[in-house]
């Protein structure tokens, strides 16, 4: 099973965010569960910049799950 990363930049400047996979098949991983219910939480800060949603729709979809 893969792992979900994320990245803020904290900066009001552009930032450039390079990936790679170990190889050809990573693997696969269910992104909601892994962004919602995340063991420790991705801050709701966090993701309601990311989702561009306020923090009610953000609290209603980690309830899901």
């Amino acid at each position: 099973m893969g792992l979900i990363h994320f990245q803020f930049n904290v900066d009001k400047t552009n930032a450039v965010a390079i990936s790679a996979f170990s190889s050809q098949n990573p693997g696969v991983i269910t992104i909601a569960n892994a962004v919602f219910n995340s063991t420790p939480p991705i801050s709701i800060d966090v993701l309601t910049k990311a989702f561009q949603v306020d923090e009610k729709v953000i609290e209603l979809l980690q309830k899901q799950f």
